[in-house]
């Protein structure tokens, strides 16, 4: 046979010397997403995080109670805490300043041996190493026996050696940071992000005080100090709902090393808020210990109410949606070696702290059930509601599973599908009305673009069941459209038929209203479509521009406003849209639909807990909560693309 030489395009050669080795920090620079999840808001944020988690773990360890975090007026962030102060001796094989070595390499700490600290948060001992290495640059303060020392870093390398600088009698580390331009396209804190997880870190390590000042808002301050633990995060996140009972169920027991601490209570709601933490780290994608307590949980009662026959009328097991519905956990373990699966912590992997959690609960919950008669009672009584409520909806739901759907081509009527099935290409618009819902369906795109026109205001998800729910007809064509199934245990995120679900309503207080209804419904029952960053809200504009044949579109006050002045005022017509109806179908695709020029906001979860209390005092029963808080916020209120 004759022998055939692969050709090798021009500059592809590949040898050893094409092999690039990363040095140092050069690593997290290269690809800083790997350890912070992204570049925008969120990987932002988690940059204080991390400096924080430092201060915790010194919290935890019994050597801090006190921890200040500032945002200054130029977005830079200070970190202080009254703990040991990182070392500042020599590194026996580093040769170098331990301050130094922490600051500069990966994966250097001391929370290895379990000696300094029993458990630690943090990313695996990365973490400040890498808020250092996409800062733009660092000083690090350390007072230790009785000496200060500094150093200052500039994009991860030392700008200078370490030196003492005077003298303080008590010890502890701050640090300043300013995040690297470089990397973040965008610097500018949310006070009520940061707010909202050093709140949330106060509650998991009772008696800590974390004082939070933004000077950039005349000094706003916030201090966050709990002796009640997690009794008092459940009653926190709890505040404006109707409670079954007013004490929280807690209890707190270390087993192997392993310590689990749990708080449960229950409101007259129909929607469950469990948070798990594993270390003060949110686990927002559960793991272990979080599948252990629902094990538990399920069990627990189910043996309570047989056991002291409160089954009635053929009722005779309850499912884990039953018992949950209108709980509030709050389960957090300490645990010496956690293995996560992911970087940046988001599901615990221990196989054998599903047992310990499991064991802990089923014994603590069911002492607590036989010694409180009373409460378990209620308890029992709104889980077996709640199986009834359920096997009502049963039949509803087969309606809207998305097997059934495809399988007899029961696709909503109303609904306009794309030619394309492919979901990682196709996009979902929930549109206000039958008018826009027309001019949608006539401007878009048919290969990849869906519209489903919603009539009117859909059901409030807040405060209805699920049989209420699925007898709503919007509801189910939603539900149908999208083809995931609802509920914790028929949710198949696998099966969704868009990977962009985008909610298109009018730029008025109707549109506005409609928007947090459908927002609701998707959070409290197909959160995890949220969760993956598959939904999103249109940016329609607010005015039309037009001089002669000069056409422009505004989509805010002052973006109308500076084009007024670059088209000269003189012979401007204004146009202000009251509703998506107005535009004809031209307009829509070129201002909204087309991807090459519409804006689309994605819907993020930053903190599941207070996302929860907005949605609960926005849309619940109680009208005070509601009141104050828009009083509170109205100021804030802005176009959503501003």
């Amino acid at each position: 046979m004759e022998e055939v030489k692969k050709e090798v395009p021009a500059g592809h050669h590949y040898d050893a010397a094409t092999i690039q080795v990363l040095k140092g920090l050069e690593a997290v620079r290269k690809r800083p997403a790997m350890y912070i999840g992204d570049i925008g808001s969120r990987g932002l944020h988690h940059l204080v995080y991390e400096v924080v988690d430092n201060s915790i773990d010194e919290a935890m360890a019994g050597f801090c109670d006190l921890i200040e975090v500032i945002i200054h007026a130029d977005n830079a962030v200070t970190v202080k805490d009254n703990g040991r102060g990182i070392p500042v001796d020599m590194h026996p094989t580093q040769k170098r300043p331990a301050l130094e070595v922490v600051m500069t390499t990966l994966h250097a700490g001391g929370k290895f041996d379990h000696q300094s600290y029993k458990v630690s948060g943090g990313l695996h001992g990365v973490g400040v190493s890498v808020v250092n290495a996409l800062a733009e640059w660092c000083e690090v303060q350390v007072a230790r026996d009785g000496d200060l020392y500094y150093q200052r870093y500039k994009r991860g390398t030392p700008d200078g050696d370490m030196r003492k600088i005077g003298t303080r009698a008590k010890s502890g580390t701050t640090t300043k940071f300013y995040p690297d331009p470089q990397i973040f396209s965008k610097i500018v804190f949310s006070y009520e992000t940061l707010a909202a997880r050093l709140r949330e870190l106060a509650f998991l390590n009772s008696g800590l005080k974390i004082n939070f000042t933004d000077e950039r808002n005349e000094g706003k301050t916030d201090s966050f100090q709990f002796k009640g633990g997690l009794s008092a995060f459940v009653k926190y996140l709890n505040e404006n709902k109707g409670l079954l009972y007013p004490k929280p169920i807690t209890f707190e027991l270390e087993r192997g090393g392993t310590t689990v601490d749990v708080a449960i209570q229950y409101n007259d709601g129909y929607n469950e808020n469990m948070l798990s933490y594993v270390n003060n780290i949110n686990t927002i994608e559960g793991g272990t210990h979080l599948i252990g307590f629902k094990t538990a949980l399920t069990r627990t009662i189910n043996n309570y109410a047989s056991k002291n026959n409160l089954f009635k009328n053929g009722d005779n097991t309850l499912s884990g949606d039953d018992v949950r519905e209108g709980l509030t956990a709050v389960i957090a373990v300490k645990v010496p070696d956690p293995q996560f699966e992911g970087q940046t912590k988001t599901k615990l992997g221990n196989s054998e702290v599903k047992g310990m959690v499991e064991s802990i609960v089923g014994e603590k919950l069911g002492e607590f059930l036989e010694e409180n008669p009373a409460v378990a009672r209620k308890i029992v009584d709104k889980c077996i509601s709640a199986a009834r409520s359920r096997e009502a909806a049963r039949k509803a739901k087969e309606l809207v599973r998305r097997k059934s759907a495809l399988e007899s081509g029961s696709l909503p009527g109303k609904l306009a599908d794309c030619s394309l099935d492919d979901p990682t290409l196709c996009e979902l618009y929930l549109v206000e009305g039958d008018s826009a819902g027309g001019s949608a369906k006539q401007g878009r795109d048919r290969r990849f673009q869906a519209i489903l026109p919603l009539r009117g205001k859909i059901l409030n998800v807040e405060k209805a069941r699920i049989d209420k729910i699925l007898s709503n007809e919007e509801i189910r064509t939603m539900i149908t459209a999208i083809g995931t199934g609802i509920g914790n245990e028929e949710f198949d995120l696998s099966k969704t038929r868009y990977n962009k679900v985008i909610i298109m309503t009018d730029a008025d207080v109707d549109g506005s209203h409609i928007r947090t209804l459908i927002l609701t419904f998707l959070y409290r029952h197909m959160r995890e479509l949220v969760e993956a960053g598959f939904v999103y809200i249109a940016q329609p504009p607010l005015y039309r521009l037009k001089k002669g044949k000069n056409e422009k579109y505004a989509y805010s006050d002052d973006e109308r406003d500076l084009m007024m002045q670059q088209m000269g005022r003189e012979g401007v017509s204004i146009q202000r849209y009251k509703g998506l109806g107005e535009m004809n179908p031209e307009q829509l695709w070129g201002t909204t639909m087309d991807p090459e020029t519409r804006t689309l906001l994605k819907v993020t979860l930053e903190n599941a807990a207070e996302a929860d209390r907005i949605f609960t005092t926005l849309m619940g029963d109680q009208v005070e909560p509601r009141r104050k808080f828009i009083e509170e916020h109205a100021q804030y209120v802005r176009n959503l693309d501003a």
